[in-house]
C-alpha cells in the first residue's frame, strides 16, 4: 500500500460506511430491487480490476446456450454510446463496449445487450418479440437495483477480497461482508496445480458465512493457437520468435509470462484504452514489421486499424481446477427450478 492510500483512510472509512448503509437498506427493502420471472444469473467481485468476468460469462454462455436462448447483459464500459443497445450487424467495440461486442462475435446464437440502468435493459429484453429465457448480467455484482436469482462472486487467487480494504486505500468497491449475497464464490487465476490443502487455507481465510455457499478455484487457460483475420498459428511456432506483445488489460503479466520470450517487447495500456491514431502509430513503430501479438478483448478494438496486417490474438477461457460437474449441476438446477413453463 503507498503512502497516498495510507493518507486516504479515513475516506477509506467514509466510503465503506456509505456503501454498508446503502446495502443495509437494499437488504431491508428500504431501497427497492425489482425482480423478473426469468433466471437471472450476476457475475461481478467485490474489487475494481480484473478477476476474470468476461472468461466465466464465456464459460456460462457455452454451458447454456445449446439448451436455451440467452442475453447477456453489460453497462459497456467506455462505450460511445448511450442508453440501451441490443447488438446487430452495426455493432462495434465503440458501440457496444470491448467485451459485450467480444461475446456479439464468438456467440452469433445469443442476444447480446447493454445499458447502464440494468432495470431497464432487462424489461427492454423482455419485451423483445424472441424473448431470452436466462440473462446473465457482467458486472453488476453492486447493482442492487436488481434482485438476481444467482450470484457468482469472483476474487483472484493473488488478490483476494480477505486481504483488500475499501477504496481508496484498497480495492474494494464494498465490505468484505457483501460476499455473503453469493450463492458461488470463484478464487480465480489460480495456479493450475493448487493443492488442496491450500484450497482448504483459503476457504478458512475468505469465512464464508453461509452453510449453503459453495467455493470453486479455476486457472486461466490459452489456446494453442494465435488467431488473426485470416489465419491461425500455433503458439509454439511463434514462442520463440521476436515479436510485440500489447495488451490494454487490468493485469496483462499473466499473458506477457504465457508467450514472452527474451526477444519480445511489451506494451501496455489502460484497462479498456481506445487507441488513438498516436496511439497505432507508436505501436507500430515499435513493432518494426514483426506480428503483434495481443488479447482477445484488445483485439475487437484494433481489428480495423491500420495494424490489421500485423495483428493477432490469443484466447483464453476458464477451467475449474475441480468440481466443475458440482458448479455446472448448481447453476443448472437453479435454472430448471426458476424457468417458467
Amino acid at each position: 500500500m503507498n503512502l497516498l492510500r495510507k493518507i486516504l483512510f479515513p475516506f477509506a472509512i467514509l466510503y465503506g460506511l456509505i456503501t454498508s448503509i446503502r446495502n443495509f437498506l437494499f437488504d431491508k427493502g428500504v431501497l427497492k430491487s425489482t425482480s423478473f420471472d426469468i433466471p437471472i444469473i450476476a457475475v461481478g467481485n467485490l474489487s475494481v480490476g480484473g478477476t476474470g468476468k468476461t472468461p466465466q460469462i464465456e464459460y456460462l454462455i457455452r454451458l447454456l446456450s445449446d439448451k436455451y436462448r440467452i442475453a447477456t447483459l453489460s453497462r459497456g464500459y467506455k462505450r460511445k454510446s448511450e442508453g440501451f443497445i441490443l447488438a446487430d450487424e452495426n455493432a462495434n467495440a465503440e458501440i457496444l463496449g470491448d467485451e459485450p461486442f467480444q461475446f456479439y462475435q464468438k456467440f452469433p446464437n445469443i442476444q447480446v445487450a447493454v445499458d447502464a440502468d440494468r432495470t431497464n435493459g432487462i424489461t427492454k429484453l423482455l419485451s423483445q418479440e424472441i424473448k431470452p429465457q436466462i440473462i446473465l448480467l457482467d458486472d453488476a455484482y453492486q447493482h442492487r437495483k436488481v434482485k438476481a436469482g444467482f450470484y457468482i462472486l469472483l476474487t483472484s487467487y493473488d488478490d483476494l477480497y480477505a486481504d483488500d480494504f475499501m477504496l481508496p486505500t484498497g480495492n474494494l468497491r464494498e465490505s468484505r461482508s457483501g460476499a455473503k449475497r453469493a450463492k458461488v464464490v470463484i478464487v480465480t487465476k489460480c495456479p493450475k496445480d493448487l493443492s488442496p490443502e491450500k484450497q482448504s487455507e483459503i476457504w478458512d481465510k475468505l469465512k464464508l458465512t453461509c452453510s449453503q455457499q459453495q467455493l470453486f478455484f479455476t486457472y486461466i487457460d490459452y489456446d494453442d493457437l494465435i488467431y488473426s483475420q485470416n489465419e491461425k498459428i500455433a503458439v509454439l511456432e511463434v514462442k520463440n520468435e521476436s515479436k510485440l506483445l500489447l495488451a490494454g488489460i487490468a493485469k496483462p503479466k499473466p499473458f506477457f509470462d504465457f508467450i514472452k520470450n527474451d526477444n519480445d517487447e511489451c506494451m501496455t495500456f489502460p484497462d479498456h484504452h481506445h487507441f488513438s491514431e498516436a496511439d497505432l502509430h507508436a505501436v507500430q513503430d515499435k513493432a518494426k514489421g514483426r506480428k503483434i501479438i495481443t488479447t482477445e478483448k484488445d483485439y475487437v478494438r484494433l481489428k480495423d486499424s491500420k495494424l490489421v496486417s500485423q495483428l493477432y490474438y490469443l484466447p483464453i477461457k476458464s477451467t475449474f481446477i475441480s468440481q466443475q460437474q458440482n458448479f455446472n449441476a448448481s447453476v443448472l438446477d437453479y435454472i430448471k427450478t426458476n424457468l417458467e413453463s
